[in-house]
């Protein structure tokens, strides 16, 4: 009797033990499972800020990128403008440099006339006074008025030979070179990058953008955010 009531209260104490273990147990999983969810919150609320900053630094990027081509662009037009303005001039600056040679290369000859007629004067005199020896006095006089009507005819022709010299035309231009046509960055606001861009594309002419066909205007249409896009065609037109 004594073992029988001994066994029964070691399986009651194995028996509460159990129940207690299994207790704790629970509760230990169960906490476990909240600190699986807490972790999967506190990696949800840091992953999202993450994931926005991310996406922040990209379109920043995007955008200083987009800024900066565009600022590019607009510095090389603007040096490609500076560039024309300072041919232009250098080559106005050349022709009125031509006009002044020119002219005094025609003041030059004038002048070498003018001394090639007076020294021709003594001449004249002279062969004129060489055939008024006189033999009898009628032939005297005869001949020192025809000395004195050669001499004014003379005098009269090394005058005029000054204004004749004078009087000539200045030589024709020469008929400028022919333009080349394939160079874009004629065109007012095409710098040398757009340029490349659109022979690229397929728009390798400035005829293509002053009178541009269905398909170079969809070309052209590429170009569209291009600073000073919808000047393209009157400045192309003008160099036509």
């Amino acid at each position: 009797m004594a073992k029988k009531a001994n066994k029964s209260s070691v399986d009651k104490v194995v028996k509460k033990v159990n129940k207690e273990f299994e207790k704790t147990s629970s509760q230990i999983e169960a906490l476990i499972n909240d600190a699986l969810k807490q972790f999967d919150t506190l990696q949800n609320q840091v992953q999202e800020p993450v994931r926005k900053m991310l996406k922040d630094v990209d379109e920043l990027r995007d955008r200083e990128m987009k800024r900066f081509n565009d600022e590019f662009e607009r510095r090389v037009n603007e040096f490609h403008d500076l560039q024309n303005n300072l041919l232009e001039r250098l080559g106005f600056a050349s022709k009125e440099a031509k006009d002044e040679i020119k002219k005094a290369a025609d003041k030059a000859s004038g002048k070498s006339a003018a001394k090639k007629s007076d020294g021709k004067k003594p001449a004249a005199k002279k062969a004129t006074s060489a055939k008024s020896k006189p033999k009898t006095a009628k032939a005297k006089s005869a001949k020192s008025k025809t000395a004195g009507t050669a001499a004014k005819s003379a005098a009269s022709a090394t005058k005029a030979a000054p204004k004749k010299a004078a009087a000539k035309k200045p030589a024709a231009p020469r008929a400028p070179k022919a333009a080349d046509k394939g160079d874009l960055t004629r065109v007012k606001g095409i710098g040398p990058v757009t340029a490349n861009k659109m022979k690229e594309a397929g728009i390798t002419s400035i005829d293509q953008i002053a009178n541009p066909s269905e398909a170079d205007k969809e070309k052209l249409q590429a170009f569209s955010n291009v600073r000073g896009f919808s000047t393209f065609t009157d400045e192309a037109k003008k160099l036509t």
